[in-house]
């Protein structure tokens, strides 16, 4: 049985080359969720000594997750999609039910962006930040590998 839930829009992704189609691997999408669930291990090691790369790699545990949907199904974002397009593909699929637990990315991933590409007066990251979104993190993780095994490829 065929996923359905955002089709249509995952097929206009398709279109745009924001997705590309790739073999469909299990294998890959749990060695993405694998670095995802050490990246939040490795938060939790430097976040308050290095809070900017303990965010960092917060933000990539959450995008390796939602990445590991879209390889599992054989679907892959591309340069031209990039990070917007995995959250898009993996909301359109999952929200409903899971839009809850999916919201906070945007959020994580627009001030990653500020770790990335600091700005001279830009806000600096504190400890507590780390703090505050990492259960947000572990949900999305969560949450994830309870799908994995439901999602058929695409």
């Amino acid at each position: 049985m065929r996923w359905q839930q955002g089709r249509e829009l995952l097929d206009g992704m398709i279109a745009r080359g924001e997705l590309e189609r790739v073999p469909a691997s299990r294998e890959h999408a749990d060695l993405l969720m694998a670095q995802a669930r050490r990246h939040l291990s490795s938060t939790q090691l430097i976040g308050q000594t290095d809070p900017a790369g303990a965010y960092q790699l917060l933000y990539d545990a959450a995008r390796k997750a939602l990445a590991a949907v879209l390889e599992n199904q054989g679907l892959r974002a591309t340069s031209r999609g990039g990070h917007i397009a995995v959250r898009e593909a993996v909301s359109a699929q999952l929200d409903p039910p899971l839009g809850g637990i999916l919201r906070p990315f945007d959020r994580l991933r627009r001030r990653r962006n500020q770790a990335e590409y600091p700005s001279a007066g830009g806000p600096g990251f504190a400890a507590d930040e780390v703090d505050r979104d990492l259960p947000k993190v572990r949900e999305i993780v969560a949450a994830v590998d309870k799908v994995l095994d439901q999602m058929s490829p695409y």
